[in-house]
């Protein structure tokens, strides 16, 4: 399955990506990953891209679509590309990178969820500073306070959950993303997903709209 997760920053895409990828054996695909592969296999590409980053700069949109492309389109058969695309444009380049290979997306599932809570999700985030595991102090939070329940390191607060952060992302979504939802919507792709459910019943209907996409409806 080659599939796209979108929604609001906060509504849990991340953590839904990270449970099918394992349940149904396919690449979970961050722009994050991808950035840090490229650097870190020294590709042209990755090169590019390390150069804004070094800067503090955002990667422009035609070196991201091709550090997707290297490091997943042209790698991977199965995959859920989550942070990409943002942008119209970006879904444009994606879709010509598939039709050039005969290929298509499976599903594009938009997990919906109100902007209030999303906000409230986001600010109180937590960071593992060793493996990058995710939690939240009241939604998802470790089994022991300050501690990774995965590796045992420090978790921290993330440095994108202060409130005046949180709104700077609310609103580059409004602007860029969320046309998307009427994009994919045209084109007869999108899957919506009430994510306002607990994290575990939000996979559940995931699964569900997954197991239809596999049976083909």
């Amino acid at each position: 399955m080659k599939l796209v997760f979108l929604g609001k920053p906060g509504a849990g895409k991340g953590t839904q990506a990270d449970r099918m990828s394992e349940e149904y054996d396919l690449l979970h695909a961050s722009t994050g990953d991808m950035f840090r592969e490229a650097v870190d296999e020294g590709t042209e590409v990755g090169k590019q891209a390390k150069e804004y980053m070094d800067k503090g700069l955002l990667v422009p949109d035609e070196v991201t679509c091709r550090v997707v492309e290297e490091m997943v389109v042209d790698r991977h058969d199965d995959y859920v590309l989550d942070g990409f695309p943002r942008t119209v444009p970006q879904a444009d380049a994606l879709d010509d990178m598939l039709h050039e290979r005969g290929q298509a997306l499976d599903a594009v599932l938009c997990f919906d969820i109100d902007e209030d809570e999303a906000t409230e999700r986001l600010t109180g985030r937590l960071v593992c500073e060793d493996c990058g595991k995710n939690y939240h102090e009241s939604f998802m939070p470790p089994q022991e306070v300050g501690i990774c329940d995965q590796c045992g390191g420090n978790l921290k607060t993330r440095s994108d959950s202060t409130q005046e952060a949180v709104q700077k992302r609310m609103e580059e979504y409004r602007k860029k993303t969320q046309p998307l939802i009427q994009y994919y919507e045209d084109m007869g792709l999108l899957k919506r997903i009430d994510a306002s459910l607990p994290p575990d019943e939000v996979s559940e209907k995931t699964r569900q709209v997954l197991s239809e996409v596999q049976e083909g409806g």
